[in-house]
């Protein structure tokens, strides 16, 4: 895979946000992925708090070079595992969505995100980080 985003990613690209820069400069490696649940998780952002509708973002995300990586049995288990190791509501907040994306990554790949706490569960993990930049 190479790097995966996370739906920050996503919605910062989309919605011109701060972090856009930096996720347009990872896409032209190609080997940029999101994985289904957080594509699902930034979709559901972006229909509720703009005028984003689904066919725009179908061809946005269609047009470019990101794959969308299934979400499988074995990563739903490797998520909850991560959701039971990781998540402290006092420090380490990390969501499912967050869990699942840390789950599809192999110790080859990076995750794309600008939450503190998926950077520190990716590195925990073994998975390399690209920190974005904070909204």
């Amino acid at each position: 895979m190479g790097t995966l985003l996370d739906a920050f990613a996503l919605i910062a690209f989309v919605g011109g946000e701060p972090a856009a820069p930096a996720v347009r400069q990872l896409l032209p490696g190609g080997d940029c992925a999101i994985p289904t649940v957080n594509l699902a998780e930034a979709g559901q952002r972006l229909f509720r708090v703009s005028d984003v509708r689904r066919e725009e973002l179908e061809q946005v995300v269609g047009s470019l070079p990101i794959d969308v990586v299934p979400f499988t049995r074995p990563h739903a288990w490797r998520a909850a595992e991560l959701r039971a190791a990781h998540y402290r509501r006092a420090d380490s907040a990390v969501s499912l969505a967050d869990c699942c994306l840390v789950a599809v990554a192999t110790p080859a790949d990076r995750v794309a995100t600008a939450d503190p706490a998926v950077l520190r569960m990716a590195e925990a993990e073994g998975i390399g980080t690209i920190a974005l930049p904070r909204p």
